[in-house]
């Protein structure tokens, strides 16, 4: 089977494309979504799928609870693997982003259903042992 060509592309590339091909979106047809919806800006103001994107430019992503904030580097020429992303942008999320959403899947698990009380003292263990204290 032949390997898909990841050298980079000379010319720039459409934003909902270079978003599936970095892997930020699992199709296309999401990443266009998501840039219809205001989830993707370009230097601080919303983009359209079909801008163009150029190495340099600072692209904001709102994916759930996270901003993600990356540097186009290179254009690819089609969809590339996760190992080689690292060539075509660069991560400047903070942070800080990330432990939102680490945050908020803790306090999903910590929570208890309405009506059931006060924690027994068994209970009480299994937190303090599952946050390390």
């Amino acid at each position: 089977m032949p390997e898909p060509d990841t050298s980079p592309d000379s010319g720039p590339a459409r934003l909902d494309r270079w978003l599936w091909a970095v892997r930020l979106y699992k199709t296309r047809s999401l990443a266009s979504h998501a840039c219809r919806a205001g989830s993707v800006e370009i230097g601080g103001q919303r983009a359209k799928p079909a801008r163009e994107v150029h190495a340099g430019e600072l692209v904001c992503v709102r994916q759930g609870l996270i901003t993600r904030t990356l540097r186009v580097v290179d254009v690819p020429r089609s969809r590339v693997g996760a190992a080689l992303v690292a060539r075509f942008c660069a991560d400047l999320t903070p942070a800080a982003e990330f432990e939102k959403a680490r945050e908020q899947r803790l306090q999903h698990m910590l929570a208890r259903e309405k009506g059931l009380g006060r924690p027994t003292k068994r209970d009480r263990r299994a937190l303090d042992q599952l946050l390390g204290r």
